[in-house]
């Protein structure tokens, strides 16, 4: 399945937005715990989604849709963004990101096993020079060394939700529309935080104001609009392609780090990110269709 130029456009919507994501959990993850900052940042992108819905009156899903709303509204929005977060709290970055990046190997696996999806050669070529590259960027990112082994459990977990969610997402675009699958996806996971309630509202109280800025930007930007970018692309091609994508979102957070941070990166870290983009283009790519030869016409007689 081709991807359109506007399925491309948003894939690359949602990328950017999920790389600046990393920055601002770095800075609301400070004073936020992770289960109240998953709370927080979907709870914010429901009310925007869910205005957005009210005006456009998409209405609600229809009932086939719904079994792949909600798996991927309790795995992706939920599991995933609390895993995610209390990761970070255990792990540098840089090994958290590179085992949260086995997630778009799984998502092939995954699509491959219960969508039908084809493996063709360049994806999987594609997705391996990515996947170096993003071991590149997480060894030069990572600090002594000694991580520790429940952050990475929950790494493991958190790229496991996401690609389930992932999976069980595709079908249900078939049925409803991107906006209504992202916004009952956001606000599912959403109720599946909620047991986290009192201590967002502790930690709404007590965090500085920039810390809850960046949650609530992380719940509009990189949740409400990235989501619903990423399931318009989705919905465009097969979740394999889509998966190879985010390979792209570690070289985008080295530049972001560098450019809004002022976190210099090292050679190894520009040469892993460059990789990335790499495997990406690769793995996007399709082949040349091969042009048949038309045979010369045969002479008449009377040309002879």
């Amino acid at each position: 399945m081709p991807t359109s130029r506007s399925g491309t456009a948003a894939a690359g919507v949602t990328v950017l937005l999920w790389a600046s994501a990393f920055v601002g959990i770095r800075s609301a993850g400070a004073h936020y715990s992770p289960g109240a900052l998953a709370l927080g940042r979907l709870l914010a992108g429901a009310l925007v989604l869910g205005a957005v819905c009210a005006v456009r009156r998409e209405g609600w899903p229809p009932r086939e849709a719904w079994r792949g709303i909600v798996v991927s509204g309790v795995l992706w929005f939920g599991v995933y963004m609390v895993a995610l977060n209390w990761g970070e709290q255990q792990v540098d970055a840089g090994t958290a990101a590179l085992v949260v990046n086995i997630g778009p190997i799984l998502v092939a696996l995954l699509s491959a096993r219960f969508l039908g999806d084809p493996l063709p050669p360049r994806l999987l070529a594609g997705m391996a020079v990515s996947f170096a590259g993003a071991v590149a960027v997480g060894s030069s990112m990572s600090g002594d060394g000694r991580a520790s082994v429940v952050g990475v459990l929950l790494c493991v977990i958190a790229a496991i939700g996401y690609a389930c969610g992932v999976v069980a997402q595709k079908p249900a675009l078939a049925r409803a529309s991107a906006l209504q699958v992202t916004t009952f996806g956001c606000l599912i996971g959403a109720v599946a935080c909620l047991p986290f309630a009192g201590r967002l509202v502790h930690d709404v109280a007590h965090a500085p104001a920039s810390a809850t800025l960046n949650m609530v930007y992380l719940g509009v930007f990189p949740t409400a609009l990235a989501f619903t970018t990423w399931a318009y692309a989705l919905a465009r091609t097969t979740a394999s392609r889509m998966g190879a994508t985010t390979y792209a979102v570690p070289a985008l957070v080295v530049l972001m780090s560098w450019l809004v941070l002022d976190e210099v990166p090292g050679l190894v870290t520009l040469g892993g990110g460059a990789l990335c983009l790499a495997g990406v283009a690769v793995a996007r790519s399709r082949p040349r269709k091969t042009v048949e030869s038309v045979p010369a016409p045969v002479p008449s007689g009377k040309e002879l």
